[in-house]
């Protein structure tokens, strides 16, 4: 007799297939979870790094915020100052030991070391200009100066004060620069 030939079914080979399927599935489904894990693990891991890095963000700008407040009101507050030092440089000696003159002389010397003191209080200071070598970070040069005696690229002239608030420039100096003598 002749054998007839067998065909697998497609039910069939899934009969074959489930002996086997549930290690290979259990296994599979492990590594499954486990890549899920893992991902939720880096998504937790980067959400957190970047909570920190915003917290740290806040916080530096909520301290610059503090520390700079003063800035508007300082850079405006500049030009008291520097009408007050020119009041005080134009007054001639003679009419500084006038005794008629001589307590209004004083109370605006006063009031100029009062200035001062409020500014070294909220850290405007002023920046040192004559004599140093210029700096375009800190220094604006207005001028070349002819000089034998200052080398090139020394400040030998201020004609107005330059100012930092902390770490930072309020207000460039305005300098007239020495250049080589013809």
């Amino acid at each position: 007799m002749i054998e007839e030939e067998q065909t697998q079914t497609p039910e069939d080979i899934r009969a074959e297939t489930a002996d086997e399927a549930p290690e290979v599935a259990e296994h599979d489904r492990i590594a499954e979870l486990e890549a899920e894990l893992a991902e939720a693990k880096s998504a937790t891991l980067y959400a957190r790094a970047e909570a920190q890095n915003l917290l740290r963000r806040a916080q530096k700008e909520a301290e610059d915020a503090r520390t700079y407040a003063a800035t508007g009101f300082a850079r405006d507050i500049l030009s008291v100052a520097d009408n007050l030092t020119r009041a005080l440089a134009a007054i001639p000696d003679e009419l500084r030991e006038d005794d008629k003159l001589k307590g209004l002389v004083t109370g605006l010397e006063a009031t100029g070391r009062e200035l001062d003191s409020v500014f070294a209080r909220h850290g405007v200071s002023k920046i040192v200009a004559l004599g140093e070598t210029l700096d375009p970070n800190r220094h604006q040069a207005m001028m070349e100066v002819p000089s034998a005696d200052a080398q090139p690229g020394t400040i030998v002239q201020e004609i107005q004060s330059g100012y930092m608030i902390k770490d930072r420039l309020l207000r460039p100096a305005l300098v007239g620069v020495a250049k080589k003598a013809d």
